[in-house]
């Protein structure tokens, strides 16, 4: 009987994956986390562990592991409890976790989930990305550089276990009914900050696909990166039309001020990468996976965002008093920017 371990089942999609495998009678599932699974995970077996103790090490060891399957990465500081306990988990715990999979004799396949955040988001990228391109300008900070970091390591276990199949998928923004996220809830605001002059090309991944696409790469041998994604790309204001959310729109130079007060006020949890998403956005070339595996998406991407509206709670203000805060924002900001212009000239 095939063992597969899967990191990260405290959280919804690991805990929907080791379900959907576990379903299968020939199949064994360990699901690892700190904390138990908040959501039901099936047949799998839970197992508290830490990717970053040792302890990783010997319950692969102990239980014959043949596939691992790592979902265990944190996309927000929120989530972790801070930006430093974030890079430990995703960094310090996949290193140990990598370390696990070299030393062991039983493990022959990796699947590593990634994120499109490698590829940062700025106004030189492509139309779309794929799997062969870098950042035009490479992500310095927060999710986009531990996943940059994550993936340099997967590289180098897959160089020093040639005999290991190693595959590294790089997901768009999971999304869908009550989905939780920083992008989510950014979304979910009943007033959306947007920087003026911009509307972010925006793809996601809708939770029912993703498990789709782990399942594909956990049956067969299937080595290398590729993108996961929706084909479909829809724009931010777009989306928020579906979404019946009023944006506010915002000069570029206080968004950082706007973001850092809804990081400390707990309405919002963007960082600077998440800025630059949503700002000038991206989108990838799902083409290799999909001659790969014959991928095939249910949802698109404007499906799994209307899946994703259907739970929310109705949002809008009324047009006067989210006009007036537009107003309000505008006339508050409006030193700000001319203090960081050098001042009005009159």
């Amino acid at each position: 009987m095939r063992v597969i371990l899967i990191t990260g089942v405290a959280r919804p999609l690991g805990a929907r994956f080791a379900r959907s495998l576990a379903a299968d009678d020939d199949l064994e599932v360990i699901g690892v986390d700190v904390l138990p699974p908040k959501y039901d995970i099936g047949r799998a077996r839970y197992v508290r562990a830490d990717i970053r103790s040792a302890a990783i090490g010997r319950l692969i060891a102990g239980s014959g592991v043949e596939t691992v399957v790592h979902l265990g990465m944190v996309s927000s500081p929120t989530g972790a409890g801070g930006r430093s306990m974030m890079k430990e988990i995703n960094v310090i715990g996949t290193m140990q976790l990598l370390a696990a999979c070299q030393t062991s004799t039983s493990v022959r396949r990796l699947i590593a989930r990634s994120s499109a955040a490698v590829y940062g988001a700025s106004p030189r990228d492509p139309a779309r990305f794929t799997e062969d391109m870098a950042a035009r300008i490479e992500p310095r900070s927060g999710f986009g550089k531990d996943a940059r970091e994550m993936e340099s390591y997967v590289d180098g276990l897959a160089r020093r276990r040639p005999d290991l199949v190693v595959t590294t998928l790089r997901f768009a923004d999971v999304i869908g009914a009550h989905a939780d996220s920083a992008l989510a809830r950014y979304l979910s605001l009943r007033l959306v900050p947007t920087v003026m002059g911009y509307d972010a090309r925006l793809q996601f991944l809708h939770p029912v696909d993703a498990v789709t696409a782990l399942d594909l790469v956990s049956h067969t041998d299937l080595p290398g990166t590729f993108n996961v994604a929706a084909p479909d790309v829809i724009t931010l204001h777009q989306a928020l039309a579906v979404l019946d959310r009023p944006a506010i729109p915002m000069p570029a130079q206080i968004a950082p001020s706007v973001a850092l007060l809804g990081r400390h006020s707990g309405w919002a949890d963007m960082t600077a990468d998440r800025i630059d998403a949503v700002t000038y956005g991206r989108s990838m070339d799902i083409s290799r996976f999909v001659a790969a595996t014959g991928f095939s998406p249910a949802y698109s991407t404007r499906r799994a965002l209307e899946d994703f509206a259907a739970g929310l709670r109705p949002g809008r203000l009324r047009v006067p008093r989210a006009g007036e805060l537009v107003r309000r924002i505008a006339e508050t900001a409006r030193p700000r920017v001319e203090r960081s212009s050098g001042g009005s000239h009159g």
